[in-house]
């Protein structure tokens, strides 16, 4: 007889996150009959709440994390792993047969596989254009990956100072440069753009020739202005999309305990449902199989 097993995505807003139609793709090509995959809206407030609908429920086999919940969530852990306490930023949880919960990040292994696939190993030098939500995870993938100095463009001395605070956790040589110069950054031969949608339109004039790697974090709408440009002009581009299969590749390895996961079959699932198809990205559990907080209805912007 098959186990049930359920595992689900939590965060505020969740409607638009793709997990369910990642994971659910895997276990499809995994031959996991018996695993289900949800999605969840919940905040910071009512986190603690839903972890206690689980206490006495030993299907469930792990949570993925969006904001704001990365941080909030370890206090209610057992214990996290080294790479989740880098960056105080717990993204998957494992639940473990004896119920131990243990708080893990695959945003960052998943920026470094997603740079891998595309031929990047390792860069002498890097820029980050913004101090959005993924530039932590930015900073500590490039703590490995990177040789040099890393130039951070941003446009407050709040992130200047976030940046900062990330650059001497990790050890990493980040400096700090206004967004008014933010054209320079793009002859790094690395460049990680963390904004929000709209914010690097303004860019594109100055993509040199022969570009570097632009490693975009969104990935709806796609291309983006900037992605366009690049590719234009001969650069790689990577996109949110790869950030997000790549690091539920290792999230579904992690909560099944099988290796490896379907990456070719979790990225044409994900190109799929952002390509138009949005019942697939909107499917969600019933009601009656929930615990207390309800399932949202769907879109397919970036979600980490």
């Amino acid at each position: 007889m098959t186990r049930c097993r359920r595992a689900a995505v939590l965060g505020s807003p969740i409607a638009h996150s793709l997990s369910p139609v990642l994971h659910r793709a895997a276990y499809d090509a995994l031959g996991l009959d018996g695993w289900s995959y949800d999605r969840f809206e919940v905040g910071e407030a009512g986190l603690p709440e839903f972890f206690e609908t689980l206490r006495d429920d030993p299907s469930w086999a792990g949570l993925s994390l969006t904001m704001p919940l990365k941080r909030a969530v370890i206090p209610l852990l057992d214990e996290i792993t080294g790479t989740a306490a880098s960056v105080e930023a717990v993204n998957t949880v494992v639940f473990g047969d004896d119920g131990r919960r243990t708080g893990d990040n695959t945003d960052i292994p998943g920026m470094i596989a997603a740079l891998r696939e595309r031929g990047v190993e390792k860069v002498e030098s890097a820029a980050i254009l913004g101090a959005g939500a993924t530039a932590s995870s930015a900073v500590a993938a490039l703590a490995l990956i990177c040789t040099g100095p890393v130039t951070a463009y941003v446009r407050s001395e709040t992130r200047a100072a976030e940046m900062r605070g990330w650059a001497e956790r990790l050890a990493v040589d980040v400096r700090i440069a206004d967004w008014a110069e933010a054209d320079r950054a793009l002859r790094a031969p690395l460049v990680i753009a963390t904004t929000p949608a709209g914010a690097t339109d303004e860019l594109t004039a100055a993509v040199p020739a022969g570009a570097g790697t632009l490693f975009d974090v969104l990935y709806e709408p796609w291309p983006t202005p900037l992605a366009a440009a690049w590719a234009e002009r001969d650069g790689a581009v990577i996109s949110g999309l790869d950030l997000l299969v790549h690091q539920a590749v290792l999230q579904v390895e992690l909560m099944t305990g099988r290796s490896p996961a379907p990456l070719a079959v979790m990225r044409a699932a994900g190109t799929a449902a952002i390509g138009g198809n949005a019942d697939a990205a909107g499917s969600s559990a019933s009601p009656s199989a929930l615990p207390s907080s309800s399932p949202s209805s769907s879109s397919s912007s970036f979600s980490s």
